[in-house]
């Protein structure tokens, strides 16, 4: 008698063990490199983002004085030869904004720490620093 073995035919359950192997690397390495790639763009974008930010702050802490306004403490750090503008916003219970306004820090000294006065539109329950930047000089003004 024959010996008939039961193989399954061929090319339908697809390629053989080394081929799928060597596919296997493939993908392995391709998927590292492009890992490393998306890395790598993650810490530079962060750093040049960080490293463009002259003007930091840090909102202190702040105190709901009435229905009209808000008190917020800044510390705010700048370069001692420029000004700074932070945006702050009030929020109400609700979550709707009932406050925004642009503060100028034009201290000599590169480290300030203020309380700024917001005036709100209905009562607040909290405060949000929204970012800060350099203050723009307008070249072409006159006075």
């Amino acid at each position: 008698m024959a010996d008939v073995r039961a193989r399954t035919p061929e090319g339908r359950y697809g390629r053989s063990g080394a081929a799928d192997a060597r596919t296997d690397r493939r993908l392995r390495v391709a998927g590292a490199v492009l890992g490393a790639l998306l890395l790598g763009f993650v810490a530079w974008a962060g750093v040049s983002y960080i490293g463009e930010q002259k003007v930091t702050a840090e909102l202190t802490g702040f105190q709901v004085v009435s229905d009209e306004r808000i008190d917020v403490n800044l510390q705010v750090r700048k370069p001692a030869d420029s000004d700074g503008v932070c945006t702050v916003r009030a929020q109400a219970d609700d979550g709707l904004e009932v406050g925004r306004a642009d503060f100028t820090f034009e201290d000599e000294g590169d480290s300030t720490h203020r309380t700024v006065t917001l005036r709100t539109t209905a009562r607040a329950t909290s405060a949000e620093l929204m970012g800060c930047s350099e203050a723009r000089t307008d070249a072409g003004a006159t006075s």
